[in-house]
């Protein structure tokens, strides 16, 4: 932010003379330049809210089986012939709910804690911890999504773990009550297998 300012700031001494100047920071952002010193962004960046490329989706009806958090205000609705669940009882690990697509292999976890992370920033944070875990883990697919009328981030990522190639798709989503990955997971040789249930099973999220 200093550098784009101490780039604006040049460009008011050159142009000063002439008024009204439209001009790029170095960091491609438009910006106007008035003669009094001053500045605004041309840009207008929509609110998470507002974003026109929002996709949608409700839970799936057989969905009928909710798991609740006991830590944040949120819950995940579950087809209970489909996935089966198990809760950390101690409270010591750091996912509250592991998942299990019954008789297969495609997983997920209910990763929720009390910090508030603003959805914008949730990206990074999200794979500089998977990087800790698998250092070539990189990202495949963001998206913005509305969730049974809640607005979260989704990720897909790829990371190598013990030799294995893993997908990874999550929901991410942070709120004054705290913030919550829900994640699933399944080999890469499978993803295409069970993409559909995942996204189902994901659709599932609730805010309590």
């Amino acid at each position: 932010m200093k550098q784009t300012l101490l780039f604006i700031f040049f460009l008011n001494l050159t142009f000063i003379a002439f008024g009204q100047i439209n001009a790029v920071t170095e960091k491609g952002e438009q910006v106007v330049l008035y003669d009094n010193g001053t500045w605004k962004s041309l840009e207008t960046k929509p609110a998470w809210e507002t974003r026109l490329d929002t996709l949608k989706f409700n839970k799936s009806a057989s969905s009928s089986f909710l798991v609740k958090s006991d830590r944040v205000k949120c819950g995940v609705w579950i087809n209970p012939k489909k996935w089966k669940f198990r809760k950390d009882e101690n409270g010591s690990a750091a996912s509250e709910f592991k998942f299990t697509l019954i008789n297969e292999d495609a997983y997920a976890m209910l990763i929720t804690e009390k910090i508030e992370i603003p959805l914008n920033r949730f990206k990074e944070a999200a794979l500089g911890n998977a990087k800790k875990a698998a250092p070539d883990a990189h990202l495949v697919k963001e998206e913005i999504r509305k969730i049974n009328g809640i607005i979260i981030c989704m990720l897909q990522m790829e990371a190598t773990i013990d030799g294995i190639n893993f997908v990874y798709l999550g929901y991410y989503y942070s709120d004054a009550d705290g913030s919550t990955q829900f994640l699933s997971y399944t080999s890469k040789n499978l993803f295409e297998q069970y993409k559909n249930d995942l996204e189902q099973f994901l659709n599932g999220f609730v805010k309590l």
